[in-house]
């Protein structure tokens, strides 16, 4: 996706990412006397699922709003950046950061796909069924070679109707080329691009405006306001405890509204 100047996220910030639990702070829980460490939820990914800031409100990442749905200790540490795809974000020294922190028992959700087919970028360019591969298995190997669990997610996809109101999938071969990766490497697969093309279509043309970055000055088609981020974060929040991923006692408030005021944007 092209990046405005409100989009951009500096490498600095990207370095320090927010870790926020799901209300309050974390907590550990106590058993026979001993101090049982709580995991962490961990996200890569690019600009849909990232931190935004003051200066780039009402944009919302999908990842700011994803701890509504966990329970409280289940912490979520966001390093998806803005702009970045399975490439650059491993060649950026992003990824080493996450395996750095990354433990026994955590999960990596990886997103990625938008910046991906960027064919003028060789930066940030991968082909489907070859290098986007390779690079997400990067992800996996370095996940579980540290104990923690891979899940892969499709990109959400962006607000494309055709002139008949019929919602269009944008990301060409690169969902299809994470399901066939997902069932080679037996990963669990949150296919949050399906699920986002069928939201898109209950909605229809006009009323999913109100969940994207549509403001006076700039209609944003791929970037979330309040409303569309707590959208998204339902459906992946959904798919974890779907997916078995996550337990039952993990998730909650898939069935409540999630008031848009909870979500904050602080200074960069």
């Amino acid at each position: 996706m092209s990046l405005t100047r409100r989009q951009v996220t500096t490498a600095a910030l990207a370095a320090v990412p927010l870790a926020v639990a799901a209300t309050g702070p974390a907590s550990a829980a106590v058993s026979s006397g001993r101090v049982r460490r709580e995991p962490t939820v961990y996200l890569a990914g690019d600009s849909t699922a990232a931190q935004k800031y003051a200066d780039a409100r009402p944009e919302t990442g999908w990842g700011m709003a994803l701890p509504f749905f966990l329970r409280t200790g289940l912490k979520v540490s966001n390093h998806a950046v803005n702009g970045r795809s399975s490439k650059s974000f491993i060649d950026e020294g992003l990824l080493d950061v996450v395996l750095g922190a990354i433990r026994p028992g955590d999960f990596l959700i990886v997103q990625f796909g938008h910046n991906d087919s960027k064919v003028a970028d060789p930066t940030r360019y991968t082909e489907p069924w070859t290098t986007y591969q390779d690079y997400l298995r990067q992800y996996i190997d370095g996940a579980r070679a540290r104990g923690a669990r891979p899940v892969l997610a499709t990109s959400v996809e962006r607000r494309k109707f055709d002139a008949g109101g019929v919602a269009q999938p944008t990301h060409g071969e690169y969902p299809a080329a994470m399901r066939a990766l997902a069932q080679e490497e037996g990963v669990a697969l949150l296919d949050i691009q399906a699920l986002s093309l069928a939201l898109w279509q209950k909605l229809g043309v006009e009323e999913t405006k109100k969940y994207f970055n549509w403001t006076e000055t700039e209609q944003d088609n791929t970037h979330f306001n309040p409303p569309g981020a707590i959208a998204v974060a339902r459906l992946v929040a959904s798919e974890l405890l779907r997916r078995r991923v996550l337990a039952p006692r993990d998730v909650r408030r898939l069935n409540e509204t999630v008031p848009e005021s909870w979500i904050t944007w602080p200074q960069a």
